[in-house]
């Protein structure tokens, strides 16, 4: 199932040539996948207070298609492709209208508080999957 969530371009987004500035695109998916997850029912919060388990990116495989701009309105979509006991692949994707600017493939792994490999209990995993 594939997660959609608007976002707008603000001026703080571009650079001087009135384009998103690449980076930025990592925080629109990063908002993305926060939201996919917070509406599965998941409290990230929550999660890392009983658990001490959180989500760290591991991988990101990104490419930049065709630039947003300044006042734009953004769709970001998340789609779980892999959900493991330690580790999850989305493919990520940001479109204007039905183009397609950017798209990610982005690898979260899941961790203990301590930094080491943690395991998603099972029933988060099938909310994922």
């Amino acid at each position: 199932m594939t997660h959609r969530m608007d976002v707008r371009v603000y001026y703080e987004d571009t650079d001087l040539a009135g384009i998103v500035y690449y980076a930025n695109y990592l925080r629109f998916i990063e908002r993305g996948r926060t939201e996919w997850v917070r509406e599965l029912g998941v409290d990230q919060s929550k999660l890392k207070r009983e658990t001490g388990l959180v989500f760290a990116v591991r991988r990101v495989e990104a490419d930049y298609l065709t630039p947003a701009r300044f006042d734009d309105v953004l769709t970001v979509e998340t789609r779980p492709i892999r959900v493991g006991g330690a580790k999850i692949e989305v493919d990520q994707a940001i479109l204007r209208g039905k183009k397609v600017l950017f798209t990610a493939r982005v690898t979260l792994a899941v961790l203990t508080e301590s930094g080491r490999a943690g395991r998603l209990p099972a029933e988060i995993r099938q909310l994922m999957a």
